[in-house]
């Protein structure tokens, strides 16, 4: 079957460029929500994902979902700070930190409207379990003052939490002594304090969480069963980046779910559209169709012709689209976690695997918005279209 020019295709949308450009520009609107929404989904999964690290393990409550309704007391946090099979720091101290972690009312910087920030006691040997926390500003805070640190996140989008500012919380004024950088991870939403200093304040009997380092990272199985056989503890141990991608997947999924059905919806538009556009296209080339079966073309040719200009329409609106989306990477933004209920800073993730969804869905647009008039087209007889000419 010979196949009617690419170029005639592209040719006729040029031609109609005004139509084409409306109609790839509904297009697009429809492709860049539709790509934001996978995008913050990604986003969210990759901020609390990278938050873990592979050689720690977090240690809560058996049946805990998240650390803010975990509780492990001290007796056992002392009998898993001495399981073999954890590294030891340079001065030969376990790598262990026992974390009491709760949550903390602030007023946001633009509206001043409280949100839930996560505040978390540490110490020294936690920031060590995470080597993707740094200082950018002032200091760590002393050890049994009322000293915190806070992530950058918290310090940009939050009343008095930067540098040199004081937040009164438990009682008491906390000073904050430095600002840290989390790499855009989870910790970037969070406020840090000593340990010991924070289960006083908040009169806390039990940790939140206890954090380790494995010494070796296969190593996990072995202390796991040994957690679990003991009849003193009722804790569940799991790799760190484990816990945090469990963490994203109930606000992603949501918001994936809750995001696609809103594109399939605004699609419908977008489809009568493409297929208002494509049926003016074959009515007002009737003539040109006659001509075409005239000089040989089949009615297979036909169809494939007008469909190929409905993908390429469809394809012009979700590249525009896509580039749209693309400009989301520079824009920082904060939602709600539904596991831990508070703040949460994240960025939209562009990734290859959503460019390439992203143009499938164009490109179903296209074909369900193109395949009727394309179809009428083919179905056109010579005799009728020459006569209509």
């Amino acid at each position: 079957m010979k196949a009617i020019p690419l170029s005639y295709i592209a040719r006729n949308l040029w031609v109609r460029r005004v139509t084409t450009l409306l109609t790839a520009g509904g297009m697009a609107l429809v492709v860049y929500v539709f790509a934001t929404v996978l995008m913050m989904s990604e986003g969210i999964r990759a901020t609390l994902v990278a938050t873990g690290q592979p050689d720690n393990v977090m240690v809560l409550r058996k049946g805990a979902g998240a650390e803010i309704n975990s509780g492990i007391t001290r007796d056992q946090a002392a009998i898993i700070e001495s399981l073999p099979g954890i590294a030891l720091s340079a001065e030969g101290r376990p790598l262990v930190s026992k974390e009491p972690v709760v949550l903390n009312n602030l007023p946001k910087s633009g509206s001043g409207k409280p949100s839930n920030v996560t505040v978390r006691g540490t110490s020294e040997i936690g920031l060590q379990l995470r080597p993707q926390v740094r200082l950018v500003e002032g200091r760590m805070f002393r050890p049994g003052t009322s000293e915190i640190i806070t992530g950058s996140a918290v310090a940009k989008g939050f009343q008095g939490a930067k540098l040199g500012d004081s937040l009164r919380f438990a009682g008491r004024d906390w000073v904050v002594v430095g600002v840290f950088d989390a790499g855009r991870t989870g910790f970037d939403s969070e406020i840090w304090g000593d340990a010991n200093q924070m289960m006083q304040a908040f009169r806390r009997q039990a940790f939140s969480s206890v954090v380790f380092r494995l010494g070796r990272v296969d190593a996990f199985d072995g202390i796991k069963a040994t957690l679990d056989a003991d009849p003193r503890l009722t804790v569940e141990p799991k790799r760190e980046q484990r816990f945090y991608a469990d963490q994203s997947e109930a606000l992603a999924n949501f918001i994936s779910i809750l995001g696609t059905a809103l594109s399939v919806i605004f699609s419908i538009g977008a489809i009568v559209g493409a297929m208002i556009t494509m049926f003016a296209a074959v009515a007002s080339r009737i003539g040109e169709i006659g001509t075409l079966r005239a000089l040989g073309f089949r009615r297979g040719a036909v169809l494939i012709a007008f469909l190929g200009e409905s993908l390429l329409l469809s394809l012009v609106g979700g590249l525009i689209g896509l580039g749209l989306a693309a400009l989301m990477q520079s824009v920082d933004i904060s939602t709600t976690n539904f596991q831990t209920f508070s703040e949460l800073a994240f960025q939209f993730k562009l990734t290859p695997g959503i460019v390439v969804q992203t143009l499938a869905f164009a490109l179903f647009m296209g074909l369900l918005g193109g395949f009727v008039p394309a179809w009428r087209a083919a179905r056109l007889k010579i005799v009728d279209c020459l006569r209509a000419a």
